[in-house]
């Protein structure tokens, strides 16, 4: 399914680059924008975004890496 007509980014396209970015290292935070890098692409109107941030939250590779989990509470509890 086309996600994103103006560059023409499909679903595949998206858990492609997501799997291969979680793959390349496993502790990095997959934002839109860096899917869109490893495409190759750059967002143009953003009529999108609500579906290309659905398709990516569907892959389970989108997941913050369990290193990072719990900071911010950790952060805040340190501060008291």
């Amino acid at each position: 399914m086309i996600v994103c007509s103006c560059q023409h980014i499909s679903d595949r396209d998206i858990h492609a680059a997501v799997d291969w970015m979680r793959a390349a290292d496993a502790d990095t935070i997959i934002t839109p924008g860096k899917v869109y890098r490893a495409l190759g692409k750059q967002a143009d109107c953003g009529g999108c975004m609500p579906l290309f941030l659905a398709t990516m939250r569907s892959n389970t590779n989108t997941k913050v890496p369990a290193i990072l989990r719990g900071l911010h509470t950790e952060r805040h509890q340190n501060k008291g």
